[in-house]
């Protein structure tokens, strides 16, 4: 098992790539601790995971909150012992406008889960971390902070920045054998994907065309495939990194 042993925060783990996520690393031998905020959905992860013979704790977690995610942190360790990896990979789409139509309220929404809730995730782990002098974090990005995208620029930014924490997080503390680096997944069949085109509205070819050479939209276990190499000893080389998995969004 690629994670035996190991001990791993997931956030966003009530759905999407971090629900898939979750129950990967589990199946790989990490014991998890879900974070959500909502805390039924991150209860039918953690149901699921035990199900199968795992072990895991859900953790009502506001990303944006400092007080959450330190609690997060502290009743991990307090659990399981230790702290081997945490994958800050909780988001929102927030709401969609042009530069000069966005209200303060809309821009800051969207930054403080996406942007700030990456940082204070990453601000609470880290002591523990250091302490073990070992650590893997990943972080979840988006070609949206590679690409202009019409109409996200509070996403885009807080993207842009989750890529620009992480290398100089990787710089800061390799030193303490700690690895970070961020996925930057692009078109992905997740809730959020559907909640952005409309419920029951089917993904259009023509459009799925133009932003994926590969000609279809990636499923939610192919990133956490990604989220489980950075995780594990097979990336031990591998810090301060984008992974851009985006099927070829970025290369046309």
């Amino acid at each position: 098992m690629r994670l035996a042993n190991k001990v791993a925060i997931i956030t966003g783990a009530g759905s999407g790539m971090g629900k898939c996520a979750a129950l990967l690393f589990a199946s790989e031998g990490a014991k998890i601790a879900a974070s959500d905020i909502n805390e039924a959905a991150v209860k039918e992860t953690v149901a699921e995971i035990t199900k199968k013979g795992g072990e895991a704790i859900a953790i009502r977690t506001d990303v944006s909150k400092a007080p959450d995610v330190e609690r997060m942190v502290n009743e991990t360790v307090a659990k399981f012992g230790k702290l081997d990896i945490i994958y800050n990979n909780a988001g929102i789409e927030g709401d969609s406008g042009f530069v000069a139509n966005l209200t303060e309220e809309q821009f800051d929404r969207v930054i403080a889960i996406n942007l700030r809730g990456v940082w204070l995730g990453m601000k609470y782990a880290l002591p523990q971390m250091m302490k073990q002098r070992s650590g893997s974090i990943i972080n979840t990005a988006s070609i949206a902070g590679i690409v202009g995208i019409k109409g996200s620029t509070p996403y885009a930014a807080a993207k842009a920045g989750v890529i620009a924490m992480t290398r100089v997080a990787a710089l800061e503390y390799g030193r303490y054998n700690i690895r970070v680096n961020a996925i930057c997944p692009g078109a992905i069949e997740t809730p959020m994907a559907q909640r952005i085109r409309g419920e029951g509205v089917e993904p259009n070819p023509r459009a799925i065309k133009r932003i994926s050479v590969l000609e279809r939209m990636a499923q939610p276990e192919e990133i956490a495939k990604v989220a489980l190499f950075l995780a594990s000893d097979d990336a031990s080389f591998a810090t301060g990194a984008p992974f851009i998995i985006d099927g070829g969004w970025t290369a046309s």
